[in-house]
């Protein structure tokens, strides 16, 4: 990688140093640039912000960065705070996204339901999928919170935010008719115990031993595992993270789609909230003063057994340049022969080790904390998008070491007796790098304490609150929170979800 950034900055340099170069042509030769792809979706701010235009702009200015939050007198589900703000300056657009939707889902009849459209392997959202509905005999009704914290461009972010609620529902129209009877158990086409005899031959094609004459039956038994309406779900949702970023793949061909983007989404259905947790984002439950963690970071410090191990298998996606070795710092030349400490995909402690000429190569991750990069490139190791995304200067493509896949956790609101101040409060990383868990907790506490339980608004002040503390206040020297300690200079997004609201039907 390093040879080729000098042979770039040489041709450069030669090609300023002789004039003209055969390389030039006449303005008539030069091949015609491909018109842009247009973009899946335009720029634009969550719909239940209902932001009119000078709001809009209010919102994109970087220096202002007025913290915004629902207007109008429409709520959303539960009465859900949420508030946002845009980065100080580090890219044109707000990158974060965030949706709140209620959707019903319908059983499939087998046929191509008109309101679950499909054009060229592409899903089409309409107004019918996600209408206000009750359960009943013919579908389910579930609830979507979803924050996107995008990179590298919006694009990304704002097409999950319109469709993955969609693909999560076409999930679930497979399994409606189980969910809606929770005393029946799943449905497995397995046989228990299956007897045969050479006289009653097996379907299929015999194996030789199988061929041989018996003077018993021979008995298989095949055990049958055990599959929960939990569980069921959970599939369904990991399963439309993944048909979410192939729908991203597959488009980015005819439409521009800017980036990627790190999702934390909360489904709420049949009395169970799953947390669903692609990235960096991270969600907690403050229930009764005690904080419960319902979700995990996901960087290449916290994942790198699984990004070393996918190097070791496919050494070919690292390239000439890179090795899945792990050591404490770059290796130089002159300590070939020499014992380095290093980490292999299979260990969690540290070890010495020869260095040889492959360890000069770059690390598959380097740095550390906030930091750390994956081929020197991108910090989050989880998320949608980023098809495109290469090494610098080079052909190796970031994508195979990024996951679509989300860690689901389940939180049972069945199972407690919730107090009106017991909240899931979700971030993006701009609020969680700035504060922890527990000043969370006492924001929650301390703003929730000044307004009634039945204060339509007082989970927004929460939101507003913990995107402001975050933010902090503009100075001379930047952006500074309370403590006089630099703000966040990110994009900030933030929903707080009562847990003591939930309404019956829902």
């Amino acid at each position: 990688m390093i040879s080729r950034l000098r042979t770039a900055v040489a041709s450069v340099v030669s090609g300023l140093a002789g004039g003209s170069s055969s390389s030039e042509q006449e303005p008539h030769d030069l091949p015609p640039e491909p018109a842009p792809l247009p973009p899946r979706y335009p720029v634009c701010r969550p719909a239940f912000l209902q932001l009119i235009p000078d709001q809009e702009q209010q919102a994109a200015d970087h220096t202002v960065r007025a913290v915004q939050t629902p207007q109008g007198c429409k709520r959303l589900p539960w009465d859900t705070g949420y508030a946002e703000v845009i980065n100080a300056g580090k890219s044109q657009h707000n990158e974060d996204q965030a949706c709140c939707e209620v959707v019903f889902v319908a059983r499939r009849n087998g046929k191509c339901d008109p309101a679950w459209k499909e054009s060229a392997g592409v899903y089409e959202e309409t107004d019918s999928m996600c209408e206000n509905g009750n359960k009943g005999e013919n579908g389910i009704t579930f609830l979507h919170w979803g924050l996107l914290d995008g990179h590298a461009g919006p694009g990304a972010a704002i097409m999950v935010s319109k469709l993955l609620h969609l693909h999560i529902c076409d999930q679930l129209r497979d399994i409606v008719h189980i969910l809606q009877d929770p005393s029946t158990t799943v449905p497995i086409c397995l046989i228990n115990a299956v007897k045969t005899s050479a006289a009653e031959p097996a379907s299929g094609s015999p194996s030789e031993e199988d061929a041989k004459p018996h003077s018993e039956p021979i008995t298989r038994f095949h055990l049958e595992k055990e599959v929960s309406h939990q569980n069921l779900i959970v599939g369904a949702v990991e399963n439309a993270f993944k048909e979410m970023d192939e729908q991203i793949e597959r488009e980015r061909l005819t439409y521009s789609i800017l980036g990627g983007c790190c999702a934390l989404v909360v489904v709420y259905v049949m009395g169970k909230l799953y947390v669903a947790n692609a990235g960096d984002s991270r969600a907690i439950i403050i229930r009764n003063g005690e904080i419960i963690p319902m979700s995990r970071e996901f960087t290449p410090e916290t994942e790198r057994q699984r990004l070393q191990f996918l190097g070791f298998l496919k050494p070919e996606l690292l390239g000439d340049d890179f090795t899945h070795l792990e050591f404490p710092r770059r290796i130089q030349h002159k300590e070939l022969g020499k014992r380095m400490l290093y980490r292999d995909h299979n260990m969690t402690g540290w070890a010495y080790k020869t260095i040889q000429e492959d360890d000069l190569k770059f690390p598959l991750i380097y740095g550390e904390g906030k930091k750390a990069r994956v081929m020197a490139t991108i910090g989050v190791t989880r998320g949608f998008g980023d098809h495109d995304l290469k090494v610098y200067n080079s052909s190796i493509h970031i994508k195979p070491f990024l996951s679509c896949f989300p860690e689901v956790r389940v939180y049972d609101l069945m199972q407690y007796k919730h107090q009106p101040d017991d909240v899931m409060v979700m971030g993006t990383d701009g609020l969680w790098d700035m504060v922890n868990d527990q000043e969370v907790a006492d924001i929650v506490r301390t703003i929730l304490s000044d307004y009634k339980p039945n204060h339509p608004s007082r989970f927004t002040k929460v939101a507003q609150e913990l995107v402001s503390r975050s933010r902090g206040v503009l100075k001379e020297r930047g952006w500074r929170m309370a403590n006089d300690k630099l703000g966040s200079g990110d994009d900030i997004s933030v929903f707080v979800i009562p847990l003591g609201n939930q309404r019956k039907g829902t």
